[in-house]
């Protein structure tokens, strides 16, 4: 009989082989493992927290590289093919398991009644379109998408230029982007006192308030005001954004080449016909992309809406109708009818943005 007893390059090859198919069943098992200990939760809180951070970003970082390992021994021509789902991978795991499924089984649950039993067809969509407190949601929605966008675009773009030729550019910024460390339900809570109201005589401890009652102005209720207190949520917004728009627009300003604009400087335009005609048309992508953004975040609008007003005094959006028929009403149907709606109509949007950034090879 021959020799069968494998060589050392053998042997290599063998657990090479092994550990490219061990690696991803360790991984795993450390996964479930430490999901497991989460989900029991019999542990302290801290311990849970500190095993938490550790199993998560260690667990996703020897997940990763172990992966990554495995990869690079693979054939050039299957590694190439291979890699790029390494890194998107994950990514398209959580979108699918986070949004994907929850979005379909959503389209699923809006075909069928309040408790999910009975079939009912379109009917949760006719009342999506024909509800007068739907109609309403939408009026206000189209509202917070025209002044909410153009506030806080129009206002950044604004600050960004005055900010690009003032010596305390890095002050002013600082203190234009401070409220996007805000949440907007911590936003909402501050407003809360901006607007806050007491009658005609009693000391006013709302900001807003005391400053028309200087003027011997009687105080108002902002919130019941319709549909100006539309208006007056939209400010918290534009208030929250304007340091977001302000700094993306701020860094393509950066790059708009000096010598097109001292040329035309040279040929005698004023400073506004300059940022009409060549910083503008310059950064519009940059524009684009920042409206757009700001658009998909006021189709959704719900904390600002349900902290200041709960949706009363005619300033319900989609979200907060959502939020009520889902969970006040306990009428998944609708409530699943709604959100569908409304991922309808942030899609357009999406894709708009999406194309952008195809022309301009962002892809």
């Amino acid at each position: 009989m021959g020799d069968i007893s494998l060589g050392s390059d053998g042997w290599t090859k063998v657990g090479k082989s092994a550990i490219t198919v061990v690696a991803p069943i360790v991984a795993a098992a450390l996964f479930w493992v430490g999901f497991l200990f989460l989900r029991g939760g019999a542990a302290h809180q801290s311990v849970i927290a500190i095993v938490a951070i550790i199993w998560g970003v260690g667990g996703v970082a020897f997940l990763f590289f172990s992966l990554d390992w495995i990869v690079h021994r693979l054939p050039l021509k299957v590694a190439k093919k291979v890699q790029p789902f390494i890194f998107v991978g994950p990514a398209l795991i959580i979108l699918t398991w986070f949004l994907l499924l929850p979005t379909l089984r959503s389209l699923y649950l809006s075909f069928f009644d309040a408790y999910s039993q009975n079939f009912v067809g379109l009917d949760n969509y006719i009342f999506a379109f024909t509800n007068p407190k739907m109609i309403e949601s939408f009026s206000n929605n189209l509202l917070w998408l025209v002044f909410g966008t153009a506030g806080s675009v129009g206002f950044g773009l604004i600050i960004a230029l005055l900010a690009d030729r003032s010596k305390l550019e890095k002050g002013f910024k600082s203190i234009i982007f401070m409220p996007m460390a805000i949440s907007f339900v911590g936003a909402g809570v501050i407003w809360r006192f901006v607007y806050a109201y007491k009658p005609a005589g009693e000391e006013q401890i709302g900001l807003l308030n005391a400053f028309v009652s200087l003027f011997n102005v009687e105080p108002q209720a902002w919130f019941t005001l319709q549909p100006w207190n539309n208006f007056f949520l939209i400010i918290i917004l534009v208030w929250l954004q304007t340091g977001y728009a302000m700094v993306i627009i701020s860094a393509a300003l950066k790059g708009v080449p000096q010598t097109i604009i001292e040329a035309g400087r040279i040929d005698g335009a004023s400073e506004f016909r300059i940022i009409r005609s060549i910083i503008i048309p310059y950064i519009k992508g940059t524009i684009i992309t920042v409206s757009t953004t700001i658009v998909i975040l006021t189709l959704k609008i719900f904390d600002i809406v349900f902290t200041m007003t709960g949706g009363e005094y005619g300033t319900e959006v989609i979200a907060s109708m959502q939020y009520k028929q889902m969970f006040r009403f306990l009428h998944y149907g609708r409530g699943s009818a709604i959100a569908i709606v409304l991922v309808i109509a942030v899609i357009p949007v999406m894709w708009y943005n999406l194309h952008q950034f195809n022309k301009t090879e962002g892809f």
